[in-house]
Order: structure tokens, then sequence, then C-alpha cells
């Protein structure tokens, strides 16, 4: 079972985010304003989700066929050993720990504009 969560301000207007076999878990509404950059609304919708560990390459390609790719929009979440950073049109797949593996997805995250301070998944 894999788990993970999409924010609804990250999905491109008009995208949608449903590859097969996804299930909603929960729907939470965060107050970000203090840690918002420039742009980024100050409200955002957290959506947990869960899917077999089969659909994680699935759920990447639909991620990144969905992300906004203005601000530099990512998600993030474990499959197995690894773990995927998944930004507009682009996905990383690295064996948690590899930090030669982070820091490709974390130099992606910064060459898109992805504020610094929010490039801080948990391996």
């Amino acid at each position: 079972m894999i788990t993970g969560y999409v924010l609804g301000e990250s999905l491109r207007p008009g995208a949608e985010f449903a590859p097969r076999g996804l299930r909603i878990r929960a729907v939470k509404r965060l107050d970000v304003s203090t840690s918002a950059a420039e742009g980024q609304p100050p409200v955002w919708t957290l959506v947990e989700w869960e899917a077999e560990e089969s659909a994680a390459q699935e759920i990447a390609d639909a991620l990144a066929g969905a992300l906004e790719p203005v601000h530099g929009w990512y998600a993030d979440f474990t499959a197995g050993d690894e773990r995927v950073v998944v930004f507009a049109g682009k996905v990383f797949r690295y064996r948690r720990g590899d930090e030669a593996g982070r820091a490709e997805a974390i130099a992606h995250g910064r060459s898109v504009g992805t504020p610094g301070h929010q490039l801080d998944w948990a391996e």
C-alpha cells in the first residue's frame, strides 16, 4: 500500500488527477500563510490518498501530467524502498537515503521555482 497527498492548488486549471485504484483518505484545509511563497495561496487543500503499490508509476505519471508548472509545485510519496518526487512533467525515483538522488530532485525543484524551504519531503 502506498499513501501520499496532493495539494488541490498545485493542479493545473482543467487538469484531472484520477488514476485507477486511487482512494481518497481525507481532505483537509491548511493555513500556510506564514510559509507560503509569493504567488502561492495562503490556504492549501490537502488531499490524502492511498493505492496499491503496483499503481506507483501510474500515479507518478498522472501527477506529472496534472501539476501546475508555475511556482514549482510538486508531490511526493514512498513506494517500497523508493522515494518518488513528482514535478510537472518530471518524475524522480530514488532509493530512500540516496543523497545524490535527493539532491537531483531538489536541484530540479529549485530550477523550476520551488521555494527552498518547501523542498523538505521526508525520507
